[in-house]
């Protein structure tokens, strides 16, 4: 690891963005944003809502950051654009701002409900259990299959409303939780493998990995379709078939331009895509629903 012996301000501005990981977290909370104000329309109470939206960044912030920090051994043997490994940041300094963001996150929603307060810290457990080491081993995916359905609890748990048919995003959460642990983990499987990390990715392989993400997220997609059809779930049909058909489309996407004989800067737009397509399923259906 280098050691930057003089860092500037905006040597740290950088570092604690780059250890954050702030993009993925945008998409996270754009999700807990739709769910809440879906749940609360037509009279959303933004304040709440921002509240579970800084707890949700202070919980991410942290996950990411202790990601960072648990890696850095490996990431100075592989990776060079990590910002430990480049000295813009002390390891210390990171363990203590991951540390910092969890006690941030309590005090930000200790005046909420208690199932919220529950629902966000089975979340951030899970996450630093896959920071410890279960991030290396086929558990990875189980981890965020459990986590995903997680998201939409905390968002209703948090507004005070939780519908009847929150059962369901049970098996839809957890199958988009796995393709989207899945297309996270694909720009980095040959050097997990090299690194002898036994993670879900690296056990199917490339080719199995890439071809795994649409076949999970296909049957959430005509589970969502099945349930809207038969009225199970009632929901607007005039807003549920744009929504699948654009899932379609983005399936259709991912098998005809991405795959293990494409460049590998592609793996990363192609989780991106993975995870619009997951936003667009998901947050659509629950925008289509009749509360």
């Amino acid at each position: 690891m280098e050691l930057k012996k003089k860092r500037s301000v905006s040597d740290l501005v950088v570092g604690f963005w780059m250890l954050a990981h702030v993009e993925p977290i945008v998409l996270i909370l754009t999700v807990v944003t739709l769910f809440a104000v879906r749940a609360t329309w037509p009279h959303p109470p933004w304040t709440l809502i921002l509240l579970l939206l800084a707890g949700q960044a202070a919980m991410q912030f942290s996950i990411g950051i202790l990601n960072d920090y648990c890696d850095r051994h490996l990431d100075a043997l592989g990776e060079k654009n990590k910002p430990i490994v480049l000295g813009l940041l002390r390891p210390h300094e990171a363990l203590l701002a991951g540390l910092l963001m969890i006690v941030v996150m309590v005090i930000i929603l200790f005046p909420l409900n208690l199932l919220a307060l529950l629902a966000a810290t089975g979340y951030l457990v899970l996450g630093q259990l896959y920071n410890l080491g279960l991030k290396s081993t086929p558990l990875s995916g189980i981890l965020f299959a459990l986590a995903m359905p997680l998201l939409p609890l905390y968002a209703f748990a948090g507004v005070g409303y939780i519908p009847s048919m929150v059962i369901w995003f049970i098996p839809i959460g957890a199958l988009l939780g796995v393709a989207l642990n899945l297309a996270n983990a694909l720009p980095d499987v040959e050097e997990d493998a090299a690194s002898k990390a036994n993670t879900l990715a690296v056990t199917l392989g490339v080719k199995g990995s890439f071809l795994a993400c649409p076949l999970l997220i296909a049957p959430a997609a005509i589970l969502i379709g099945v349930l809207t059809i038969l009225q199970l779930v009632p929901a607007q049909p005039w807003l549920m078939v744009p929504i699948l058909i654009l899932t379609g489309l983005g399936l259709v996407i991912m098998l005809l331009f991405f795959g293990p004989d494409k460049p590998r800067q592609t793996r990363k737009i192609f989780f991106y895509l993975v995870a619009l397509v997951c936003l667009v399923l998901a947050g659509g259906w629950f925008i289509a629903l009749k509360l």
